[in-house]
This record gives C-alpha cells, sequence and structure tokens, in this order.
C-alpha cells in the first residue's frame, strides 16, 4: 500500500539561538521571552518558537527512524535486533518496529530522488 504523500508545507522555523551559559543557568531565562513587555512582540516570537520547536522535532525523528532502518537493515553484519534498538533509544518494542517500518519508508522515498 502506497503512503500518502506529505501535502502540508515543510515551515521555516525562527532561528534557534544557542543561550549563554550564564542565561540557561537562570531557570527564569528562555530564549530572552522573559524580557519582552509587548504582548504582541511576545505572541509573535513564542510561536515563532513553538513552529520551530516543532519543526526540530519533526526532523529529529525522521533522523531516529532512518537510523532504526539503518540499524536494523538485514545487510549489515551488525545490525540489531528491533529489541535492542527499542532498549538503545528508551523504546518499545513495538514502536522500534514502527519507527524501522518509516524509516524504510524514508529511504525508498529518498533512493526514488535520486
Amino acid at each position: 500500500m502506497a503512503e500518502p504523500e506529505r501535502t502540508e508545507r515543510r515551515l521555516r522555523p525562527a532561528p534557534l539561538l544557542f543561550e549563554p551559559s550564564e542565561a540557561v543557568a537562570d531557570p527564569e531565562h528562555f530564549f530572552d521571552l522573559e524580557s519582552i513587555e509587548d504582548p504582541r512582540e511576545l505572541l509573535a516570537r513564542a510561536t515563532e518558537l513553538t513552529l520551530a520547536f516543532r519543526a526540530a522535532q519533526e526532523r529529529a525523528v525522521e533522523f531516529q527512524a532512518l537510523a532504526a532502518a539503518q540499524l536494523a537493515d538485514p545487510r549489515r553484519f551488525d545490525r540489531l535486533t528491533p529489541g535492542a534498538i527499542a532498549e538503545r533509544a528508551e523504546w518499545t518494542e513495538d514502536y522500534a518496529l514502527k519507527m524501522i517500518e518509516f524509516g524504510e519508508t524514508l529511504q525508498r522515498g529518498r533512493a526514488d530522488l535520486a
């Protein structure tokens, strides 16, 4: 069964800037949002950050799936079982199987683009 095409447009998130170590030590500090006084500006920047984190999370999950599929590839002499992958990633074995399948789908999509 063919996977439905992803029709949603990839969001171009606001850049996530690394915070200085002094700021990270302050639990009230979060990407300088606490210093924004105008609620309109605060909403806009917080929304940008929310979208950026969502996009980053989606990409990270895709890379997890690709790695899981590569580690489970039967052509690898050092391949891992779904249980071993689940243990490394702190997943259940059922979830590892789904991620391996998702990763294989992503790999096929990349091969189609080449």
